[in-house]
C-alpha cells in the first residue's frame, strides 16, 4: 500500500450484476475482464496507484494473482460511488480519485490522464468526467446516457432521453454519450457520498443527478474515445473483436 500516492485510480468490481452475474471474472481473449481494464488503468502515467476494490473473495483473489493492490469493501453500498469512497479511505494521502469502471477493458489511458490534469491544474470543479459526440441512431437507447454542457463545459444536465429536445433542429447541435469515468476531489467524493438520493437520479436511475441536484459542478471534457463498456453476455464477441484489433495494432508499434 502506498502511503504517498496523491492521485490514484480506483476500480470498483461487484460479482452480483443483474445482467451480467459474475461479469468482472468472464474471459475475454484468455484475460478475466477486470484484469483487462486494471491493465488499462497502469498505463496511465498520472495515476500513483491504481487499486481494485471489491465485496467478494473470489474477485480479491483473483486481482491479487494478476499482481493488483486490493481493497475488502463492504457489501451493501448503494452505488459504485460509495464503494469508491470507502476503498479512497484508506489512502489519505490521496487528494484526487479517479473512479474507472471495471467494465471498460477498452479505455483509453489518455482520458484518464486529461480528468486527471484538470484535477491537479486550478480547477474550480468537484467533479470531472467525459463525453464523445455519437449518432443519431443510437440517441433514443436508453443505455447511451446522454448529457448537455454550458458553454464552458460544465454539465447541465444527464438523461437517458435524447436531450435536448429537438423542436427546431439545427446542425451545430451535436450528441453527447456520457462515459462512465468520474475524477473527484477528494472533499467533493466525500461530500457527494453524504448527500441524501435526489429525485431525479431515482427516476433517472442516474447518480451523477444527485450532485447536479445538490449544487456540486461537473466538468465534461470531449473526447475521441469512442470505446464502450462490457454491459451484457451478448457484447463479449464485440469487445473481444475490438482487444483482439488492439492488441494487433499493439504488436506492431
Amino acid at each position: 500500500m502506498s502511503a504517498s500516492a496523491k492521485t490514484i485510480g480506483i476500480i470498483p468490481a461487484r460479482k452480483a450484476s443483474t445482467r451480467f452475474p459474475g461479469k468482472p471474472l468472464a474471459l475475454l481473449c484468455g484475460k478475466p475482464l477486470l484484469q483487462w481494464t486494471y491493465e488499462r488503468a497502469c498505463a496511465c502515467s498520472s495515476l500513483d496507484l491504481v487499486v481494485i476494490a471489491t465485496d467478494d473473495d473470489e474477485i480479491a483473489e483473483r486481482a491479487r494473482g494478476f499482481g493488483a493492490e486490493v481493497v475488502m469493501t463492504q457489501v451493501d453500498h448503494p452505488t459504485g460511488t460509495d464503494r469508491i469512497a470507502e476503498a479512497a479511505a484508506h489512502y489519505p494521502s490521496a487528494e484526487y480519485i479517479i473512479n474507472i469502471q471495471g467494465d471498460e477493458p477498452l479505455i483509453e489511458p489518455e482520458l484518464v490522464n486529461s480528468l486527471a490534469r484538470i484535477l491537479q491544474g486550478d480547477s474550480h470543479y468537484d467533479i470531472v468526467t467525459a463525453a464523445n459526440v455519437f449518432g443519431e441512431e443510437d440517441v433514443n437507447d436508453p443505455n447511451y446516457v446522454k448529457v448537455v454542457m454550458n458553454a464552458s463545459g460544465g454539465a447541465l444536465y444527464f438523461s437517458r432521453s435524447p436531450i435536448p429536445f429537438r423542436r427546431q433542429p439545427t446542425l451545430e447541435l451535436e450528441n453527447f454519450r456520457h462515459k462512465g469515468v468520474y475524477g473527484f476531489q477528494r472533499e467533493a467524493l466525500e461530500r457527494f457520498i453524504a448527500l441524501p438520493e435526489g429525485l431525479l437520479e431515482q427516476a433517472e436511475q442516474l447518480e451523477q443527478l444527485r450532485a447536479l441536484e445538490h449544487g456540486m459542478s461537473i466538468h465534461v471534457t470531449i473526447t475521441e474515445d469512442t470505446s464502450i463498456g462490457l454491459d451484457t453476455p451478448e457484447q463479449v464477441p464485440l469487445i473481444e473483436s475490438q482487444l483482439n484489433t488492439l492488441l494487433t495494432t499493439s504488436e506492431k508499434l
